[in-house]
C-alpha cells in the first residue's frame, strides 16, 4: 500500500537562511545598480583625459604627416624613373633599329658582315667578348654596340631601382592607413568621453576653450621681442592672418591647419621652403635653447619627442594650431614642455 506522506517542510531556520540571502542578492543588485552613476568621471577627469586623447592624436598625425609627404616624394620620383625607362627603350630601338638597316642593306648586297648578326642577339655583351668576333667590327659598329650595352644596363638599373621604391611606396600606404586611422580611434575615443558630459558641463568647458582661443580679432600684447629675418618676419604676418581658422589633423591651410601645416604654410608665403612634419622642421635651422633668445618668426619646439610646434610671436607667447576643436591662436609658452627653438 502506498504511502501518502505530506512533504517536509522546510525548517524556520531553512526559511531564515533564504530570506537573509535573497534580501543580500537585493542589497547587492542594488549596489550595482547605483554604482555606475558613481563611475561617472567629473569634468575635471574628463577635460584631462581628452586632452591627453588629443596630443596622442597629435603624434600620431605628425607620423600620418610624415608617410604622407613620403608617399608624394616617392610617386614623383617613381613617375620620373617610368618616364626615363620610357625614353631609355625608345633610344634603345631607335639604336637597334639603325643597326638593323646597316645589316639589311649588307644582306641585300649578299655582302652581311657576319658580326652584324649580334642584332638578332639579345645580349650584345656575349658577343663582344669574344675577340673573334670583335676583329670583324668597325670602329663604328662597335661604338654602336657599347651604346646599346650601356643603354641596357641603365635601363634594367633603373627598372630595379622603380621596383624597389615601388615596394617601399606599398608599405608607406600601408603605414599611412594605420596612422590614419589611430588618430580618427583617438579622436573617436575623446568625443566619446565628451558625450558622457551634462550640457551644463560641456558649455563649461566649451567656454574656457573659447577664452583661451581668444577672439582672432583681440590685440594680443606682444611686448618688444626682438624681429627675426625679414623672411621670418614675412612668415609671422602670414600666421597671423589665419588667426581663427580650425586646427584639423593633417590640413595644410588655407581653411584649416594641424601644427605643422600652419608652420610649412607660413614660410612658403615667405618664399622659403621647410619641411612639412614638426620632428623634420626641428632641423630645418639653428637650434636655440634659451626662450630668452627667441626672436619672432623662429619655430617652437614642444614635448620631448617633438610632435608640437609654433611660431614664436614674443612676450612669452606662440601662435600655432593646437589639437582639435580648438583654432590658430596665441597662447603662452609655458603651458606646453619647450624644448627649442629653431631659427630658420
Amino acid at each position: 500500500m502506498a504511502s501518502h506522506r505530506r512533504p517536509k517542510q522546510p525548517s524556520r531556520a531553512r526559511v531564515t537562511v533564504l530570506t537573509t540571502a535573497a534580501a543580500a542578492a537585493v542589497v547587492l543588485s542594488s549596489q550595482a545598480a547605483n554604482a555606475a552613476p558613481s563611475e561617472k568621471l567629473s569634468k575635471d577627469e574628463v577635460k584631462s583625459k581628452v586632452d591627453k586623447l588629443y596630443e596622442e592624436a597629435e603624434q600620431a598625425t605628425e607620423t600620418f604627416n610624415g608617410a604622407k609627404e613620403k608617399q608624394e616624394k616617392l610617386q614623383k620620383e617613381i613617375s620620373t624613373i617610368q618616364d626615363n625607362v620610357a625614353r631609355g627603350q625608345a633610344d634603345l630601338n631607335e639604336l637597334r633599329d639603325s643597326m638593323g638597316l646597316a645589316a639589311a642593306a649588307q644582306y641585300r648586297t649578299g655582302s652581311i658582315d657576319p658580326s652584324l648578326q649580334l642584332l638578332l642577339s639579345s645580349n650584345p655583351d656575349d658577343y663582344l667578348d669574344k675577340a673573334s668576333a670583335a676583329d670583324q667590327l668597325s670602329g663604328q659598329q662597335v661604338e654602336a654596340l657599347k651604346k646599346i650595352q650601356e643603354k641596357q644596363r641603365e635601363l634594367a638599373q633603373e627598372r630595379s631601382e622603380a621596383s624597389a621604391k615601388l615596394k617601399d611606396l606599398a608599405t608607406t600606404r600601408t603605414e599611412l592607413g594605420k596612422k590614419k586611422k589611430e588618430v580618427q580611434a583617438k579622436l573617436a575615443e575623446a568625443q566619446k568621453l565628451l558625450n558622457t558630459l551634462t550640457a551644463k558641463e560641456k558649455a563649461a568647458l566649451s567656454a574656457a576653450d573659447a577664452r583661451a582661443s581668444r577672439d582672432a580679432g583681440e590685440r594680443v600684447d606682444l611686448g618688444d621681442a626682438p624681429a627675426g629675418s625679414g623672411r621670418a618676419m614675412a612668415a609671422f604676418q602670414a600666421a597671423q592672418t589665419q588667426l581663427g581658422k580650425p586646427y584639423q589633423y593633417g590640413a595644410t591651410g588655407t581653411a584649416t591647419y594641424d601644427c605643422s601645416g600652419l608652420t610649412s604654410w607660413a614660410y612658403a608665403q615667405a618664399g622659403v621652403h621647410i619641411s612639412r612634419t614638426s620632428q623634420d622642421q626641428a632641423n630645418d635651422g639653428t637650434r636655440i635653447y634659451s626662450k630668452a633668445d627667441l626672436k619672432v618668426g623662429d619655430l617652437v619646439i614642444f614635448y620631448g619627442d617633438q610632435h608640437h610646434v609654433g611660431l614664436y610671436a614674443g612676450n612669452g607667447q606662440v601662435l600655432h594650431a593646437p589639437r582639435t576643436g580648438t583654432v590658430v591662436r596665441y597662447e603662452s609658452i609655458n603651458n606646453m614642455p619647450f624644448q627649442f627653438g629653431v631659427r630658420i
